[in-house]
């Protein structure tokens, strides 16, 4: 992200953030909501620390009553940063919607005509329903966790692929405990004891964090997978210590023979863990699927805190640009995590997906210009 060119003040203890009257009517409104409480989601995009840095910016904060309740702060928190604590529909009405979920399409008509919707990527933008309405709102809705820094690194999903990764490790810990039910053992070896052996099968980040943790436990870890040039990749981040190892059926049933952990995420090519392997399996094996679950969800605050740093130099970058459009229209990485711009669909694949007709987004962005 830019650095922030412009000198605030903070205050060392929490203030209400002033505003000039004369700058009051310019301020961006940042609407922040809470998650919906028919699903299993906790994480959240803001703390109270962070309302406070975007605050003393000169944005002004509406947060929904009781949002930041799954990361256990409470709304007083909140206001003692200088955000206002209103009702779902007033939030929704901010010029930028902050929701770690994508919006239903009741909440999506609540939205002020032509605003901005900031979500994490999930399975509520590939419902047609929902697409039709941010383009009938003419909704400029873009996925945090696709959108990239000006080093071309994916800041937003690193962050919570890697506390994914960490996470799964302290699962995998609980369950092999006696207090977690297991049988009582520990990841690391001690003298006169081998450490458990635990398998990490996968590539990206919440692989190679996983596989970090679970080093720094002291246990014996492999990872493997499809790719040799992946697998280089692999020892580069972990370190001499990993075992890397290319999928082969002979070997894969080997290890998975062997482990008292299995952690299986994406390959670099397909790869479906095979079902026949299950015979293979240790009665007391610990074995977690990243396309299942979701260890950051057992760690929302500390989602929310990573988040929160990126989320203040991105509202800092957008004062610098002049505001949302500004935003987008100089800056790629932004425009790589757009959904829908101004009543158009800009991403392929949703588009692919809902079989609708897409646009460039650089080719609006140029005829805008």
């Amino acid at each position: 992200m830019v650095e922030n060119e412009i000198k605030t003040t903070i205050e060392l203890e929490p203030q209400p953030a002033t505003v000039t009257e004369g700058n009051a009517s310019k301020a961006i409104r940042i609407g922040l909501v809470a998650n919906y409480t028919d699903t299993d989601e906790t994480r959240f995009l803001l703390t109270p620390e962070g309302c406070g840095l975007l605050t003393s910016a000169g944005f002004k904060i509406i947060m929904e009553q009781g949002a930041a309740t799954d990361i256990s702060f409470p709304d007083t928190a909140y206001s003692e940063f200088g955000a206002e604590i209103a009702s779902r529909s007033e939030a929704l009405k901010a010029d930028v919607v902050l929701s770690y979920q994508p919006l239903h399409v009741r909440d999506i008509r609540k939205m002020r005509r032509g605003a901005m919707l900031l979500t994490m990527m999930g399975d509520g933008l590939f419902e047609a329903p929902v697409v039709k309405a941010l383009l009938e709102m003419r909704i400029t809705a873009g996925c945090l966790d696709n959108m990239s820094s000006h080093n071309d690194e994916k800041v937003f999903a690193d962050i919570v692929d890697e506390i994914d990764g960490r996470g799964a490790v302290i699962y995998a810990q609980e369950f092999l405990s006696y207090v977690g039910g297991g049988k009582g053992v520990l990841l690391a070896g001690v003298a006169g004891l081998n450490p458990c052996e635990v398998l990490v099968i996968g590539d990206g980040t919440t692989a190679y964090s996983a596989a970090k943790a679970a080093m720094s436990a002291g246990a014996y870890v492999t990872l493997m997978n499809n790719d040799i040039s992946q697998l280089q990749i692999a020892r580069q981040y972990c370190g001499d210590k990993l075992n890397t190892i290319a999928i082969h059926p002979r070997v894969l049933f080997n290890k998975v023979k062997s482990a008292d952990v299995i952690l299986i995420g994406e390959c670099t090519r397909n790869f479906e863990f095979p079902k026949n392997l299950s015979v293979a399996l240790k009665d007391s094996v610990y074995v977690l699927d990243f396309k299942e679950t979701h260890p950051s969800l057992s760690v929302p605050r500390t989602v929310a805190m990573a988040l929160s740093n990126v989320l203040v130099n991105f509202f800092d970058e957008m004062i610098i640009k002049g505001g949302p459009e500004g935003m987008i229209a100089n800056t790629p990485g932004m425009q790589e995590g757009l959904i829908t711009y101004r009543g158009k669909l800009v991403d392929k694949l949703v588009a692919s997906f809902l079989s609708l007709p897409s646009v460039d987004i650089k080719v609006m962005i140029s005829a805008t210009n």
